[in-house]
């Protein structure tokens, strides 16, 4: 086992931040959940600062609440920025983000978004590591939700792989903690 270490989970609560959090805190890390539901807001930043002190790695897992291309880029923007700016201010040493894989040929709507939070997580001061993932098993049923109009779900033509969240999660955890 790598040193014990503080790693701060971005979306603790999430579909994959509840995965990285419950691996981390398995392998022996001390894990500080960041969501809402927790007292830390990633948008306002209430209650960063004080998440992240003595944090050596941040886990980004976090997602904004919609699929809308300007909706998902101005949350991704923006906890990006409070990300990167508390956690500088705190020392954190690297932020490691999950994103899609193929995110950088989409043009519009969410994978756009994320190509924007990749760039930005990748311009800012603290150190950032990628991980680009497969759509998750657990996403599907709400891939088919956001494209329902009038009782038909039209789902976006695409070659697709599927990967379980916890796969993904137990990399995020060993690239945080190395």
């Amino acid at each position: 086992m790598n040193r014990r270490q503080r790693i701060a989970v971005a979306g603790a609560t999430g579909r994959v931040g509840r995965h990285v959090a419950d691996v981390l805190e398995t392998e022996g890390h001390e894990v500080v959940a960041i969501s809402r539901s927790h007292g830390v807001d990633l948008i306002t930043g209430d209650g960063l600062a004080d998440a992240l002190a003595g944090v050596t790695t941040i886990v980004d897992a976090a997602t904004g609440p919609s699929p809308d291309q300007k909706s998902a880029t101005a949350f991704f923007t923006t906890a990006t920025r409070n990300l990167q700016e508390f956690g500088e201010r705190a020392g954190v040493q690297r932020i490691v983000v999950v994103s899609i894989i193929g995110t950088e040929s989409f043009r519009a709507g969410y994978g756009a978004a994320k190509l924007v939070h990749e760039r930005a997580m990748l311009s800012g001061p603290v150190p950032a590591t990628i991980l680009r993932a497969a759509q998750f098993h657990e996403f599907v049923p709400e891939l088919v939700d956001w494209g329902r109009q009038n009782g038909v779900s039209y789902v976006p033509e695409m070659r697709t792989q599927l990967v379980a969240a916890r796969t993904v999660a137990e990399v995020l955890a060993d690239l945080a903690a190395a």
